[in-house]
């Protein structure tokens, strides 16, 4: 459409707005000049698009950027370029793109994204700027980068039920549903579409990326819409099994208190009065003398709702890396008693994380500091009995591996069982490539918090 509309005006057609050929007037300079601008921001935004609808990973162009390796009980991903794009956010308008970007992606120092910007790979509307440059609204902003995952457990996916319109699974810890922050290929449906060839998935609900157990996806928009709308009603009723510090109540309890999002960029959120409505029954299953194994059953869907809950009432997740850390004060949380402003509480987690390379933050951030190096890696002594399996365990979920078949673990791209120096990519410009990091041990990837029953209920 745009070549025939270029050519009609060519060829001087009645009404053109060119008048005479070879003439031009400054009011349709102006008017072309704004079309054209108009017309690149339009393409921007529409490659824009298209590639967040590929982001996910619903074409083989993305899932064959990188392949996996097994190393120490870790599944890691072969770094690989990956192109980031952002469009201008109100607050940075009239801003210069150098000192936007020292700010907000803080990845990186100021000197590596200015680098990059006289380089020509940090762009705007895919063309090379200045470092002077001043944003404008509806700007695109894509940055080249030489991507490189954290690694997650190398325990494999175990299929619980697929049809031709729901999978079931028991999702380990460690691993994230979804592409986030530093997870791309390192995500259940990366995993899913690339050694199980199950691809277009649906999402019907999600699990924190600690926490392990039954996760639905819908393979028909129809079933997706059917359960998607039967949570949302709050017909579905969920159990999770957790293990908790100290010796919980014997009687039923049911914890009602509200909970807000202090940081949706690092994930991280909180009891207080502002929160939004929740409500979860916690029942004591059994106590080892040191913890207890408790059943938890949420009746509302909020972020984090489980572990916040149980910070708040004194009995934290044994190794939880967030909820259950003095960050949070002395009583780590207790009673909602924090003591710090929700900046101040911000701030000292993301320093711990920095200081300890700490994999306890959850959010979509992608913006952590380079981890120092020689502090090592928090450990989490586990107290728990032999007698008593910890609810991750696949020893204690039997109920939700009772369909798992040999027909049902056939696989489509297996991982590397050890690294291949051949598949190393290496950027000179890249600072993860001339650091080396240590892998954390697999027990700190572990949180005993697992998701062990869904039932749908018909009286609601």
């Amino acid at each position: 459409m745009e070549q025939a509309g270029v050519a009609l005006v060519a060829a001087g057609s009645p009404g053109s707005a060119e008048g005479s050929p070879g003439l031009t007037s400054p009011a349709c300079e102006k008017r072309k000049a704004e079309e054209d601008t108009s017309s690149d921001l339009k393409k921007a935004k529409l490659e824009t698009k298209a590639l967040k609808a590929k982001r996910p990973g619903f074409t083989d162009d993305r899932y064959n950027e990188t392949s996996y390796y097994i190393e120490n009980g870790l599944r890691k991903v072969y770094p690989y370029y990956f192109t980031f794009t952002t469009f201008t956010k109100g607050r940075w308008v009239g801003e210069k793109i150098l000192d936007v970007f020292a700010r907000e992606f803080r990845a990186h120092p100021a000197e590596e994204y200015e680098r990059c910007i006289k380089a020509g790979t940090l762009t705007v509307n895919y063309e090379a700027v200045d470092i002077d440059y001043r944003l404008k609204h509806n700007d695109l902003l894509a940055n080249i980068v030489h991507r490189h995952e954290t690694p997650i457990l190398a325990k494999r996916i175990q299929l619980v039920h697929v049809d031709e319109e729901l999978v079931a699974l028991d999702k380990p810890c460690s691993v994230p549903v979804h592409p986030c922050g530093r997870y791309r290929h390192n995500t259940v449906v990366f995993i899913l579409a690339k050694e199980y060839n199950l691809r277009n998935l649906r999402t019907i609900h999600r699990l924190d990326r600690l926490t392990s157990g039954l996760l639905l996806f819908g393979r028909s928009p129809r079933k997706a819409r059917q359960m998607e709308q039967q949570i949302r009603n709050r017909q579905v009723q969920k159990e999770y099994v957790c293990r908790v510090e100290g010796n919980f109540p014997d009687e039923e309890i049911c914890c009602s208190e509200p909970i807000e999002v202090v940081s949706y960029k690092i994930g991280v959120c909180k009891v207080s009065p502002k929160g939004k409505d929740c409500s979860t029954t916690f029942q004591k299953l059994n106590f080892n003398g040191r913890t207890s194994v408790v059943l938890c059953k949420p009746h509302t869907g909020r972020m984090h709702q489980i572990r916040v809950h149980l910070q708040y009432l004194g009995y934290p997740v044994v190794n939880d890396p967030l909820y259950n850390h003095t960050v949070f004060g002395p009583e780590k949380g207790k009673g909602g008693n924090i003591g710090k402003s929700d900046d101040d509480l911000i701030r000292d987690l993301i320093n711990i994380h920095n200081a300890e390379n700490w994999l306890g933050m959850d959010g979509d951030s992608d913006l952590m500091l380079s981890p120092a190096l020689s502090m090592p890696l928090p450990s989490v002594e586990s107290s728990d009995s032999q007698e008593s399996p910890s609810p991750g365990d696949s020893s204690s979920d039997e109920a939700s591996h009772s369909k798992v078949t040999v027909a049902t673990q056939t696989g489509h791209e297996s991982p590397d069982m050890r690294f291949d120096p051949a598949k190393m990519s290496r950027d000179p410009h890249c600072y993860e490539c001339k650091v080396r990091y240590r892998d954390p041990k697999p027990k700190d990837l572990v949180m005993y918090l697992h998701a062990w029953k869904y039932r749908v209920s018909k009286h609601n």
